[in-house]
Formats: structure tokens, sequence, C-alpha cells
């Protein structure tokens, strides 16, 4: 059901690789709601996914961008503004990768170049969004930017790696950018820690389906799907949010506040 909460918005989406992924799902939601959308992920990835479909389905333009890359990113968004006809309302930052979870490497026996790698593709690249929007004075008033973190930034997941650290130099980030934007033209920044989701990416941490199994158990709500992020991320992206900034904001069923819950006890029995 579509209530027209982003009508006449305008709005970036990186990271849409398949039908799985939670940027694909909000991508659609926002068209649904009425925005115009450009969308982008990094030439490799485009090469494995299918962005180009949706591209078409939802009449966005893809423009490839390495979002570490500041080149690419004053690129994609100048032809953003140019295909808006001006600036940009919403941006939604889905973007992470790992080398050290990719090749087995332990927490305990890490590669440093390939951690710096992971730093810069996991969370520096959202301050290079962000910088690249503020130098080009690319966002409309009260526009939001929002970016996808897990609960690992805050407690230990052992098998989540130096993406922990990732995520929470990603909300760090949030919460200092969205101070300057806040304070320029009322634009929000914030950041959606989610629950365990089955998407491409997600899955091929070692031992996901079984921590996903334990999170809906231990959830009240259970866990939150990809398609009820997108639901989030429109509101976030909507003017019904317009006074919640630099906020980590928890959409994991209820998580987040659990200590233990008797659903799980004995499951291992």
């Amino acid at each position: 059901m579509s209530y027209n909460l982003l009508k006449g918005k305008t709005g970036v989406v990186f990271g849409a690789l398949d039908e799985k992924s939670i940027a694909w799902k909000t991508a659609e939601r926002c068209h649904e709601e009425g925005a115009r959308l450009v969308l982008t992920n990094a030439p490799v990835a485009m090469r494995f996914g299918k962005i180009q479909e949706l591209g078409e389905r939802l009449d966005a333009p893809v423009i490839p961008a390495d979002a570490t890359s500041l080149d690419d990113l004053q690129n994609l968004f100048e032809k953003s503004m140019e295909h808006f006809g001006g600036k940009i309302d919403f941006v939604l930052h889905s973007i992470g990768m790992s080398l050290n979870v990719r090749k087995g490497r332990a927490y305990t026996d890490l590669n440093y170049d390939w951690m710096m790698k992971t730093l810069d593709i996991s969370a520096i690249s959202f301050h290079k969004v962000m910088q690249t929007l503020w130098k080009l004075d690319g966002m409309n008033e009260w526009g939001s930017i929002a970016a996808l973190t897990y609960i690992a930034a805050q407690r230990v997941f052992p098998d989540y790696n130096e993406m922990a650290e990732a995520k929470a130099l990603l909300e760090s980030i949030a919460r200092s950018f969205g101070y300057h934007w806040g304070m320029r033209c009322k634009v929000r920044v914030n950041t959606v820690s989610q629950s365990p989701t089955v998407t491409t990416a997600g899955s091929g941490v070692k031992g996901f389906m079984d921590f996903f199994n334990y999170a809906e158990k231990m959830s009240p709500l259970g866990n939150a799907t990809a398609e009820e992020c997108a639901n989030y991320l429109v509101f976030l992206f909507s003017d019904l949010s317009r006074k919640v900034t630099m906020q980590n904001l928890f959409h994991d069923g209820g998580f987040s506040s659990m200590g233990v819950n008797p659903a799980i006890l004995g499951m291992e029995e």
C-alpha cells in the first residue's frame, strides 16, 4: 500500500545488489511512495548483481560508483542532480565488505591492510558520501541521510570480525556529520541497526543461519525483514521524521533490549 510519503522527493540509493538486498527493497518502496531515484553500486558488484533490471523497472538511472573514490562520488552526485534538475532529498548508504571475513582470517590474526580496506569501504565511505554532497551543496533542506548498521558495534559477535569496528565508526560518523548537516540545512543523519537479515551478503557470514534463528527466538517481535526495514527507511526519508537525527535506531524486533528470553532456554538440548 502506498501513502505517497515521498511524493516529489528525490533520492540516491547505494548498494542494491539483488532482490534479497535491503537496498533493493528500499528502492522499490521509495518508488512506490512517489520518489524519483538514482541507483548506484560499485562496478564489481554490478557485474554480479541485477541492479540494471531494477533501474529499468523503476525508471531510475544506474550510475556506477566506487564509494571509496571521491572522483566517482563527485561524478555520481553531479549526474544525479542533473537528472533530478535540482538537489537531493535522501540518500541510503547500504555498503559493507570485509576481506578478512571473506578469506576466513580470524579476529586474532587480522591482515591489517585488509582491515583498513574494510574500514574504508564500510564506514569511511559514508563520510566521503556526505563530504562530497556537502561540498556540492547537494542536499535539499530537511533532507535525510541514512546508513545500515548492526548491533555488533555495541556488543560482541565473534564471527562478525572487524566489521564490528567498522560499524562502530560508521555510527560515530553519522553523529558527527549529523551535527554539521543539521546546523547547515536541517538535514538529518541516522543509522538503522537492523536484525540479521537473509541477504546475499549477510548469508555469507560464518554461522549466519544459526544466529538468525537465535535472534528470531530472542526477539519478542521476531527478526525484522528486509521489507520491514525498507518501510522504516521510507519513514526516515519522509517528512514524518523531521526531528529525528544523529541517532542509532534499532530495528530488530526488540533484540537489543533483551537479556534472556525463556524461549531460547534449552534450545541446544
